[in-house]
């Protein structure tokens, strides 16, 4: 096989475990009440003004009624206006942008309960190598289940399942297809053995809360996640316990929590929400580390409608290369330290039920270039990457019935 064959391949594998990666990167909701609660007020006076005594010193008691009509009409237009006043509040009551502000909590781990979260990715890459342009293209699909274990007001246990993968792969004409809910219906080669060991990957996450927000703190199954994939293919375990490390999963699953604002509080500033951010970076090892800046702002046009945000995402990536002195580690090549991708005009939406407390669904398109230098066969190939990936995410209540659905659940 050519160097550049190889690279390819091997190009396609990393693609492959950034899908795995991507498994793990899933106060009042409503604006605050501007009338801080409401104050009935009679617009009548009392009706027991008091019996009135004839006294010739008094002066004309008919004078004195006028007067107090004139006060009751004052009064009743005073109580009219604060009625005026209190219904403006009540208008402003569901819209965000208020004083108080906006906050965007995350609910969703209550004990006992569980939700469905189903991601999928399209992937068009096209690489240039010794002047020869190769195409590939992806459509993963995971199908998640999230089950919360333990809850508390600081911290959370909950339980990640792969309940289903499904795969589409087409590299130089040639195509691999894999759905894990046809079973015995598909051949056998490395790669559709690597999907299956995916299926029913269980993953235990300890989830705490602080100023700043969600974050994982813990997470239990990596061991067994490791050796199921390694038992499918073992020339693998090397880069699998140097890409999939304890921190780098950590690191994968935060991004599932990484939208919301610090404590939930949308910034604010003259009545008006105001843009917040977020830095995630992930460390594949000899793959090299990604840094992605993510821009968050509520749609101004809709920014809240029957209780579900819209949040525009736009996404910034810069890439790291791995030092020269890092070894493959199970890598089929080395990736040089002058090596760079950026991402070019990556922008989605959020949809954030606020009621729940949770994504409803989302999507970003992520558009990267670089040039990347590759050593292989003991030759240094300069690669030329051009990968535009999308990738969108819905939540369910109940595991959702399709083609990912195995036959013996529907």
């Amino acid at each position: 096989m050519k160097p550049w064959r190889s690279l390819v391949c091997a190009f396609l594998f990393v693609a492959v475990l950034g899908s795995v990666a991507l498994v793990h990167g899933g106060g009042d909701p409503k604006a605050g009440d501007p009338k801080g609660g409401e104050k009935k007020t009679d617009p009548k006076a009392d009706p027991k003004a008091g019996e009135q005594k004839t006294d010739p010193k008094a002066g004309d008691p008919k004078k004195g009624e006028e007067k107090k009509g004139e006060e009751k009409k004052g009064e009743e237009k005073k109580g009219e206006e604060k009625k005026g006043e209190e219904k403006k509040g009540e208008e402003k009551k569901g819209e965000p942008k208020t004083e108080a502000g906006l906050k965007l909590e995350w609910k969703a781990f209550e004990k006992g309960k569980s939700f469905y979260q189903t991601m999928t990715t399209k992937t068009e890459q096209k690489m240039t190598v010794n002047k020869q342009q190769v195409e590939q293209t992806q459509n993963q699909t995971f199908r998640i289940k999230w089950e919360t274990k333990e809850a508390t007001d600081k911290s959370f246990t909950v339980e990640q399942t792969i309940l289903g993968v499904k795969m589409d792969i087409e590299i130089g004409g040639n195509k691999i297809n894999y759905n894990s809910a046809k079973e015995g219906t598909q051949p056998n080669n490395p790669l559709t053995d690597f999907f299956k060991a995916l299926v029913n990957a269980k993953f235990t996450l300890t989830i705490v809360k602080d100023k700043d927000g969600l974050k994982v703190d813990k997470i239990d199954g990596r061991q067994e996640f490791l050796s199921k994939l390694s038992k499918a293919n073992p020339q693998l375990e090397p880069l699998l316990q140097a890409i999939l490390s304890d921190n780098a999963l950590k690191q994968m699953a935060d991004p599932t929590f990484a939208f919301l604002p610090p404590d939930g509080a949308v910034p604010m500033k003259d009545g008006k929400a105001q843009p917040w951010s977020k830095d995630v970076m992930l460390d594949m090892g000899p793959i090299g580390t990604y840094t992605t800046k993510y821009t968050y702002t509520l749609d101004p046009k809709e920014p809240v409608k029957d209780n579900i945000a819209k949040i525009n995402v736009t996404a910034s990536l810069n890439y790291k290369a791995p030092g020269g002195a890092v070894p493959g580690q199970g890598l089929p090549f080395k990736i040089g330290p002058n090596s760079t991708l950026k991402s070019e005009s990556s922008e989605g939406v959020i949809l954030f039920d606020t009621a729940k407390g949770r994504v409803v669904s989302s999507n970003l398109t992520l558009n990267l270039k670089g040039d990347l230098n590759i050593e292989i066969g003991g030759m240094t190939t300069d690669v030329a990457l051009d990968q535009r990936q999308t990738t969108s995410l819905t939540t369910s209540d109940t595991e959702p019935t399709d083609d990912l659905t195995p036959t013996t659940k529907k």
